[in-house]
């Protein structure tokens, strides 16, 4: 890891997530009855909780909402979802005050091209392995698991270790 993306990682006090591609692997399933459903790795959900007893809230923004993304939020402590917004940036100067939190300590995954004008706008763009071209392009880093596969997991270990609280974060189960 270079010196610039450990500076910008060790500046994040927010994440901010897409959903579709990142805490899933992009697959929309719709029942006979038109309702959605998305799977999610468990390993990402432990990733988001270990942010939240590290003291950074992970707050999720998707262009299309969906009934499946409340249940899961509230699994893994999501601070708070913003669903059915575009573009995403929108929301930026609201999350910006809410967590008193500064462009550069601001941190989005992404997968998509919808996300391409929010990375643009944070302290540290990520894209999950299985992103687009263009939204790798724009990322200041790229995770080696596909989004719905570990990818926010990785990316959550990747802060706690580099700001010096994962021992902190995870000592609650190695009692």
């Amino acid at each position: 890891m270079n010196k610039a993306l450990i500076a910008k990682i060790k500046k994040v006090k927010v994440l901010l997530l897409d959903v579709d591609g990142v805490l899933t692997d992009g697959r929309i399933i719709y029942d006979s009855r038109g309702g959605d459903l998305k799977l999610f790795d468990v390993h990402d959900g432990m990733g988001v909780h270990l942010l939240k007893r590290a003291g950074i809230p992970t707050v999720l923004v998707t262009a299309k909402g969906s009934r499946a993304i409340a249940p899961r939020a509230r699994d893994m402590g999501v601070a708070e979802v913003f669903a059915d917004v575009s573009p995403k940036t929108r929301v930026l100067a609201l999350i910006r005050k809410k967590y008193g939190a500064r462009e550069e300590e601001l941190c989005f995954a992404g997968d998509d091209l919808v996300d391409v004008c929010i990375m643009k706008q944070v302290g540290l763009a990520v894209a999950v392995a299985n992103g687009c071209a263009e939204v790798k392009r724009v990322a200041d880093m790229v995770t080696r698991k596909s989004g719905g596969r570990g990818a926010v997991r990785e990316l959550a270990e990747r802060i706690l270790k580099t700001q010096g609280t994962w021992k902190k974060a995870v000592s609650a189960y190695e009692a």
